[in-house]
């Protein structure tokens, strides 16, 4: 077994606020013997479109990420860096999950695909991430000491064709790090979680930004680790915190082969 840990936040605007923070949190799981760690979506920049660009840095360059890499080294963790605003070449932005070893490396980067362009009746109302964002094209998986791990961004939870997909490319841990709104988490952040984690067979482990926020905004919390059979292991409610299980992939393997769902999948023959 395993220990993984989720990081809860309430992050704001302030870069060296969040870390100083975050640091904390971090610690903390690593005395429970926590070896790899999900933070939440925008976990050190949380504000307008202005923030995150001003905030922005290329992609394995810039104060950010050293701070970030030597946090890894430090700690001797896995960190998964929920999302981060990644200045591209064309100067765009993209929301990116970060992935670093227990050395300090950058070993892989997720832009998300699914922009939150909604609308919905809370107090931001609004809500349109492409204004600031531009979306990924990619799937991404890394393989750690502890499984492969399959990378997936918030609103990313509504579009279980990518889940499917991370699970058909080998996937047994799958990330969700978000900032859900209240609204929304209250009515479908759990169901959505669970049934990600029956559908695939996988660990899902998923950590949110809860509380309120500049701006108006108003955010979920219930950060969880649920295990492939789709039972919350472990979670927390709407207050800043952290959480962790020992996560045991022969549980995966064991439910894989009593219902082997992947073989069974009749929807590419039916589509042909």
């Amino acid at each position: 077994m395993t220990k993984f840990g989720v990081v809860q936040m309430n992050s704001g605007m302030d870069p060296e606020a969040n870390l100083e923070v975050m640091e904390g949190q971090l610690k903390h799981l690593k005395t429970q013997g926590a070896r790899l760690v999900l933070t939440p979506e925008n976990c050190l920049v949380f504000g307008t479109k202005e923030d995150y660009d001003k905030h922005a840095e290329v992609l394995g360059h810039g104060p950010l990420q050293k701070k970030l890499s030597q946090l890894a080294f430090e700690l001797g963790i896995w960190l998964v860096m929920g999302s981060f605003p990644i200045r591209n070449n064309d100067g765009t932005l993209s929301t990116t999950c970060l992935v670093y070893d227990a050395a300090g490396n950058l070993r892989a980067s997720y832009e998300k695909l699914h922009m939150f362009d909604v609308d919905i009746a809370d107090n931001h109302r609004s809500y349109r991430e492409s204004d600031t964002f531009k979306s990924g094209d990619n799937l991404v998986l890394v393989d750690t000491p502890f499984g492969t791990l399959g990378l997936s961004i918030c609103y990313d939870i509504r579009f279980p064709q990518l889940y499917s997909a991370l699970r058909q490319r080998g996937a047994d841990i799958i990330v969700v790090p978000a900032a859900f709104t209240k609204v929304t988490g209250a009515a479908h952040w759990e169901v959505l979680l669970r049934a990600r984690a029956i559908e695939t067979q996988c660990w899902v482990l998923a950590a949110a930004q809860c509380g309120s926020h500049q701006g108006g905004r108003e955010t979920y919390g219930h950060s969880m680790i649920v295990d492939p059979w789709g039972q919350v292991v472990t979670g927390l409610n709407e207050q800043i915190g952290t959480a962790w299980a020992d996560i045991d992939l022969a549980s995966n393997s064991a439910i894989r082969s009593k219902m082997p769902v992947m073989q069974h999948a009749r929807l590419q023959c039916a589509m042909k």
